[in-house]
């Protein structure tokens, strides 16, 4: 009876060398721990790129790559049938320009989400109904800040900081929320057109 290798591949995985080996995108295990550790070792690909670049790998190819060095070797794949390798020079990471970028979309964010709020407060008409509502129960007129109006941009604040589940750098619960479920959803959709898309046009690095 042959020997087996359990070989676990997730989808993308993100590298900053250019010589990429089995055990930087893979999860292997095997009785024989001298061909488990030989294998780790296995170089699938020498990236050419100066900063970043992308490359759809098939596990076709890594079978192919394992079966020369041992041609015996039982393989079972866990993982999956092609993955992403992603490129990205240490350099290149930490890039002003990056930093850059970042802090730009924070304060474009920032201050889109204010513009919102406010624009639906005077589209649906907060102001008046706080008012009305204010006149109703206390039998005052309202000055424009009252109990009514702070316990609401309170509730917007808490509201913002449930939804998002941090406040500074902990975490609420240890649920994910939907901003993190749907940014999952995003990259797996990503992930999967990038794959089909290569698989297309033939780019990908696959077996003869």
């Amino acid at each position: 009876m042959s020997e087996i290798l359990y070989l676990k591949i997730d989808r993308n995985h993100q590298v900053d060398h250019v010589d990429v080996r089995l055990g930087d995108v893979a999860k292997l295990e095997c009785t024989d721990l001298n061909k488990k550790n030989r294998l780790k070792t296995l170089k699938l690909l020498k990236i050419q790129a100066e900063k970043s670049d992308r490359y759809i790998f098939s596990i076709m190819k890594v079978v192919e790559l394992i079966h020369q060095i041992y041609p015996d070797l039982e393989i079972q794949n866990l993982g999956e049938t092609d993955f992403i390798i992603e490129y990205e020079s240490s350099e290149y990471s930490h890039d002003r320009l990056a930093w850059l970028k970042v802090s730009i979309l924070c304060v474009l964010i920032f201050f889109g989400s204010a513009f919102s709020i406010m624009v639906f407060n005077n589209d649906v008409g907060v102001h008046e109904v706080f008012a009305r509502t204010y006149e109703l129960v206390t039998g005052q007129e309202s000055n424009g800040f009252t109990v009514m109006e702070i316990m609401y941009s309170v509730g917007i604040a808490v509201g913002i900081i449930v939804f998002y589940n941090h406040f500074g750098g902990k975490r609420i619960t240890k649920d994910p929320t939907p901003i993190e479920v749907q940014m999952r959803l995003y990259e797996d959709d990503v992930n999967t057109t990038l794959v089909e898309g290569c698989n297309r046009k033939e780019t990908s690095i696959d077996v003869d």
